[in-house]
């Protein structure tokens, strides 16, 4: 008998172990500097969940190297549950596509949390631009073949850089990034002529006339720049591209803790709260679980797939 209910009291500890879990900080890692999508995502969810565990969070910003910098990060920490990977549609899927050979593979080693977000990419160009919209821009574009540039923060924004060219009919020049930051910056100095970017970075600097917003590439405008029309409405109909991030922790990570912050990151993106908060920035909150972010992730990979091949955009 004392064996059976030592036996019983074993099999109850992971079980426990579970249900205490977060019992100490956790750390949120973010593959691009502060102030990107990402980051705000990040941060927002890190005050959350610290509110709903009493456990302090810790957000941490490993930019750089398309995002390995931060993976490797996350996959050398011990797989218990402490250490969250806050990827985005350029490090869980458009690396996929964009790369021959990657240093981590984004379905298989990682176990996804949950969707967090939804945002329209934004195409801003310089300010000291001669064009003002989308069609001058793919004109100016046509007249100086080879002469034109975009900026990319990302992986994702590159391969958006590349569908415009693709379905423009031009041939702008990639030059790189380590954060959409930097690249809109770059924008507003004229280094570059123009960028993709989250719709919260670029509408702050066009309102203060330092870039011009000249399409969001989504079916329908956003609350927040009500006169920044649709790519479709500017002349490239049906021309959609959107950024979005999620939680994940190592696939190593023991399934109840796993499940455990599967369902904090739920609850935290069901939260009227997190609406509100995601439509100041023009962007959506997407709710669904572990399940849903795997599939979405799956058909994200799937669909960049296909526009590699489709712009013929040389794999790295």
């Amino acid at each position: 008998m004392a064996a059976a209910i030592g036996g019983c009291l074993l099999a109850a500890l992971p079980a426990a172990h579970a249900e205490t879990f977060p019992s100490r900080p956790l750390k949120f890692v973010v593959p691009f500097g502060p102030g990107s999508g990402t980051d705000t995502s990040a941060r927002y969810f890190a005050r959350q969940l610290q509110e709903l565990t009493g456990q302090p969070v810790v957000v941490e910003n490993r930019p750089g190297a398309n995002g390995f910098i931060a993976v490797k990060n996350v996959l050398a920490a011990p797989a218990d549950g402490y250490t969250i990977f806050i990827g985005s549609n350029s490090t869980l899927a458009v690396n996929a596509a964009l790369f021959k050979q990657l240093p981590y593979d984004p379905v298989a080693d990682f176990s996804p949390l949950t969707m967090m977000m939804r945002s329209p990419a934004m195409l801003a160009v310089k300010p000291q631009a001669t064009y003002a919209d989308l069609k001058g821009l793919i004109a100016y574009a046509k007249a100086n073949t080879g002469k034109v540039n975009f900026g990319a923060g990302s992986a994702g924004y590159q391969l958006m850089g590349e569908l415009l060219n693709d379905s423009a009919g031009i041939q702008a020049v990639h030059v790189p990034f380590k954060g959409a930051a930097d690249a809109i910056t770059a924008v507003a100095s004229g280094t570059v002529d123009y960028t993709f970017a989250e719709v919260t970075a670029v509408q702050e600097l066009a309102k203060d006339g330092r870039v011009k917003a000249v399409a969001v590439a989504s079916d329908k405008r956003v609350s927040t720049s009500p006169d920044v029309p649709t790519a479709s409405e500017a002349g490239l109909p049906g021309f959609e591209a959107y950024t979005w991030v999620g939680a994940m922790v190592s696939a190593k990570t023991p399934p109840g803790q796993t499940a455990r912050l599967a369902e904090l990151f739920t609850q935290i993106s069901k939260m009227d709260e997190t609406r509100r908060f995601y439509e100041r920035l023009g962007a959506t909150p997407m709710t669904g679980g572990p399940q849903q972010m795997r599939t979405f992730q799956e058909n994200e990979i799937a669909l960049w797939k296909r526009i590699v091949v489709k712009a013929k955009v040389p794999q790295q």
